[in-house]
Formats: structure tokens, sequence, C-alpha cells
């Protein structure tokens, strides 16, 4: 019995493998950077007001003054006042002085839970090691 020798290799399949992969590679990475599955909308006449969520810029002093938009100083009140009026769409943007008093940092906590209201950032700085 006489074996057939094997001189070649045979790189279709391996080529159909990496082709299917490309593929599934290009369409993910498609979908990663839009974050959406493209879609041509319809045209209309009449076109939608854009809704921009506000954001409302509030930061504790070192001496304890709340400032919003670090233009006009407020009382916990009239904070309150500001985040009732801004809905619960309104972003909170809190920056704190890192030597301010926590008791200050808890009063905003305080009538942000008390409103109800989820949609804060807190800015901090990067610390370098």
């Amino acid at each position: 019995m006489k074996m057939k020798r094997m001189d070649t290799i045979n790189v279709i399949p391996f080529i159909d493998i990496m082709l299917v992969l490309l593929v599934m590679v290009l369409t993910t990475a498609t979908f990663i950077r839009t974050g959406l599955i493209p879609v041509d909308l319809p045209d209309a006449k009449g076109s939608a007001t854009k809704h921009k969520p506000s954001e409302l810029k509030l930061t504790i002093k070192k001496d304890g003054t709340l400032w919003v938009d670090e233009t006009t100083t407020v009382s916990l009140e009239q904070f309150e006042q500001r985040v009732v009026s801004g809905g619960k769409e309104m972003t909170v943007v809190l920056y704190s002085d890192k030597d301010a008093a926590f008791q200050n940092f808890v009063g905003v906590m305080d009538v942000l839970k008390r409103l109800g209201h989820e949609q804060l950032y807190i800015v901090t700085d990067k610390q370098n090691k």
C-alpha cells in the first residue's frame, strides 16, 4: 500500500475563517464607534425642539459659601429652589474646596436626596503619584 505524499497545505478553509472573522470585527467596530445602529431618519416639515438638559454648577468655597455658576452666592434654600425649577433632568456639577467643612457638602447632598435628584457630578482633581 502506497501512501500519498502531502507536499501542500490547503489554506482555503483558513482564508474562509479569516474573512468571516474580518467581517465580524468590522461590523462590531462600526457599532462601537457610533454607539448606535445607523438609521436614515425620514424628513418632516416641522422640526422638533432639541432638548438640551440644563446644568447647574455649584461651588462650595473654603469659607462655606455656595456659589452658582461662579457668579451668584446662594443659600441652601435658594439652591433647593433652583434644583426644583431646573427639574430632574438638570445636571448638578459640584465643586467643593477640600478645606471646606464637610457639613456644607452634606447639606447639599441632603437637598438633592430629599428632592430625589440623581443627576450629580462631583468634580475632583486627578492625584499624581
